[in-house]
């Protein structure tokens, strides 16, 4: 029996992560930003709120729906969105697709 990798691997959905947040970017004019794990959403890519909701857009679309992004933002205290790493939005992306495919 062939292994097959998983695709929950957190490089995996760091890779994903990179390209969205570089769509991102690049509408403003930013795009050789070096994007990793400890990169923060507010002080280093300096995102608006308004550019949350479309990263929200594009997990949906990435991950049909078993990701849910802004519940995972509702759960945050405001001090804990403003210091969000890719990071941990990577561990919670690979978390929730553990979960869908458990389920």
């Amino acid at each position: 029996m062939q292994h097959t990798p998983r695709a929950t691997d957190e490089a995996t959905v760091l890779a994903d992560i990179t390209g969205m947040l570089g769509t991102l970017l690049d509408e403003y004019g930013l795009d050789d930003v070096e994007i990793g794990m400890q990169t923060t959403f507010n002080r280093d890519l300096e995102l608006e709120s308004i550019d949350l909701v479309t990263l929200a857009g594009l997990l949906e679309e990435r991950y049909a729906g078993r990701v849910n992004f802004a519940e995972f933002l509702a759960g945050m205290e405001f001090d804990e969105i403003i210091e969000l790493t890719v990071g941990r939005l990577v561990e919670h992306i690979v978390q929730s697709l553990e979960a869908a495919e458990a389920a």
